[in-house]
């Protein structure tokens, strides 16, 4: 599908004069990126005073501004009725909590039955924000907290939220091992050298800081709390794995299953049978980008991850078998 187009025309403030021109008008209109904006100028969608600029020209102020802001649809991404599960919903934002087993985005020969195609069935107009309003994702098999921008505006500000590390993600993670104490893991994550689908740590990686506390420990595995600092794929999985606290039922990360010693036949079943890794993105903190204000959201367990834990409760309280 073409992209559409929105004609602005401004003319740059005096007080702006000395300013680079990407920076003036993505001042002028926050509703759009800076990145944005500057690949309208290189593009030739702007014109100061019927010239073509270029990114870095300053202004001086008094100048008459063209702007073809082109927004561009989603293309090949259809529109599909999906249940959702919304934990909150206003003109900004949707904030959803998403189910084990639904794929965030589309990718190559998965275009439907994704989280991208349920939101555009929600709300039409999401197909005027960039990826319909997704601003972070989280695994396929990982369950819990997203947000969702409405408007181009929210979108803007949501992602420099996120880029500037301000939107809190809290996660619930039941690991292999009886951890002693909570920690941060503070290692470089890049694109495992042989298997491609798979990250690791690796010292010329991408910055990457995982904290993680105790919120329940059971005879052979522990209930963890993480904060993510950084937002890397499958960080959480990698940084637990690389410590030696991998989470329970990750088929990538998790190594050879571990049984505790004397673990009742429940127990045993349970961790066998477990069908993805035991992660869920359980609270999510951010600057509504409307209001201003500082809001949380929170998601409970879903029944999966509460049955595991009963097991796990029920296990530590049978007398250790030898």
């Amino acid at each position: 599908m073409p992209p559409k187009f929105q004609t602005y025309r401004l003319e740059l403030p005096p007080d702006f004069a000395g300013r680079r021109l990407d920076q003036a008008l993505a001042q002028l209109l926050p509703q759009y990126s800076r990145t944005r904006i500057q690949r309208w100028i290189e593009d030739g969608a702007v014109l100061i005073n019927g010239l073509v600029p270029r990114v870095r020209d300053l202004v001086t102020g008094g100048e008459a501004a063209t702007v073809e802001a082109r927004l561009p649809e989603e293309s090949g991404v259809e529109a599909e009725k999906l249940p959702l599960d919304i934990v909150h919903q206003d003109a900004a934002v949707i904030v959803i909590n998403k189910p084990p087993g639904l794929v965030v985005h589309p990718g190559a020969g998965n275009r439907a039955h994704t989280l991208q195609n349920a939101l555009l069935a929600h709300d039409a107009k999401l197909k005027r924000v960039p990826r319909a309003g997704l601003v972070h994702r989280i695994d396929k098999d990982t369950s819990g907290l997203l947000v969702v921008a409405r408007t181009l505006e929210a979108h803007t500000a949501l992602v420099a939220e996120l880029a500037a590390h301000e939107i809190e993600r809290e996660y619930l993670a039941v690991c292999v091992g009886a951890m002693t104490g909570g920690g941060t893991v503070d290692e470089p994550i890049g694109r495992h050298r042989t298997q491609r689908t798979k990250m690791t740590v690796r010292s010329d990686g991408r910055e990457a800081v995982t904290h993680y506390r105790i919120e329940k420990r059971f005879r052979g595995h522990t209930l963890a709390r993480v904060h993510l600092e950084t937002g890397r794929t499958h960080q959480i999985r990698v940084h637990l794995a690389h410590v030696g606290y991998p989470i329970v039922g990750d088929p990538v990360y998790g190594g050879r299953r571990k049984l505790p010693a004397g673990a009742t036949p429940a127990l045993i079943r349970a961790l066998e049978t477990f069908p993805r890794q035991a992660l869920h993105a359980a609270r999510l903190t951010l600057t509504h980008p409307k209001s201003g204000k500082r809001v949380s959201f929170d998601a409970p367990l879903p029944a999966d991850l509460t049955g595991l834990l009963d097991v796990l409760a029920k296990d530590m309280a049978e007398p250790r078998r030898k």
